[in-house]
């Protein structure tokens, strides 16, 4: 189930919720270091990050889903968010150059059919980057923040998703393995945090960074044909002729 898209924007006005979107900003950033000149779509709750694209990017829009809500973006200037039907985006086939998931994946009661939806906007050469928690890490285990809500995920059943519906990771980075502690102390120790788990490559990171390439020439298992077997007929003996048929 979706959580309200105000308590997402809460979240992402208080403290600790000012540090996730540094960190996660910052993967969102090595991955995808420039968009000039492409279309970059965010679903899910992605406007905290689609600032860093919005002024580089050709066109940058935020399509929320109906269960979820929306908010106005940017806030000082004219809207471009928009309330979804997150399984029938309002876009043409192959329109969209890149795809930002966030808080999105995990919420959803059906993310085949999302990806393939997201696979029929995404351009033949686009990219998809999807922010998932980890289920391995802390912040899926507390559901003060929004990424304890949902279904959190390993790196083998995304792997297993995305080849599903048709995607191939193309890079991987984790981010927030600063605790979920809203406390003075752990905030200004986050930076030690993060580049400590990031160094020892630890396995308790609250998300996972994706990027995936859409296939757009699938292979097609082969089948082979069922050969019906017709059991072979034994002999049998016939009966003699009676004396009065002679």
């Amino acid at each position: 189930m979706s959580i309200d898209v105000v308590d997402l924007r809460n979240f992402y006005s208080q403290r600790l919720g000012v540090v996730a979107r540094r960190f996660i900003g910052r993967g969102i950033r090595r991955l995808w270091r420039n968009t000039a000149g492409q279309s970059v779509l965010g679903v899910g709750y992605a406007t905290p990050y689609l600032g860093l694209f919005r002024e580089e990017a050709e066109r940058c829009l935020a399509f929320m889903p109906s269960g979820q809500g929306v908010v106005k973006w940017p806030t000082s200037r004219p809207a471009l968010a928009a309330l979804v039907d997150e399984f029938d985006l309002p876009l043409p086939d192959a329109s969209v150059d890149r795809i930002l998931l966030v808080h999105h994946l995990e919420m959803t009661h059906d993310p085949a059919a999302l990806l393939r939806e997201v696979w029929r906007v995404l351009a033949p050469s686009g990219r998809l980057l999807a922010v998932i928690p980890n289920r391995r890490g802390v912040w899926a285990r507390t559901d003060t923040t929004p990424f304890g809500h949902g279904r959190p995920y390993s790196r083998s059943q995304i792997n297993q998703l995305l080849r599903e519906t048709w995607f191939t990771p193309t890079g991987w980075s984790e981010a927030l393995y600063v605790p979920p502690v809203e406390r003075g102390w752990f905030l200004r120790a986050a930076f030690a945090w993060e580049r400590t788990g990031a160094t020892l490559s630890a396995p308790f990171a609250g998300v996972h960074l994706v990027e995936a390439s859409k296939q757009v020439y699938r292979a097609i298992p082969a089948r082979r044909v069922k050969r019906r077997l017709v059991p072979a007929l034994e002999p049998a003996l016939a009966p003699a002729p009676s004396p009065k048929s002679i």
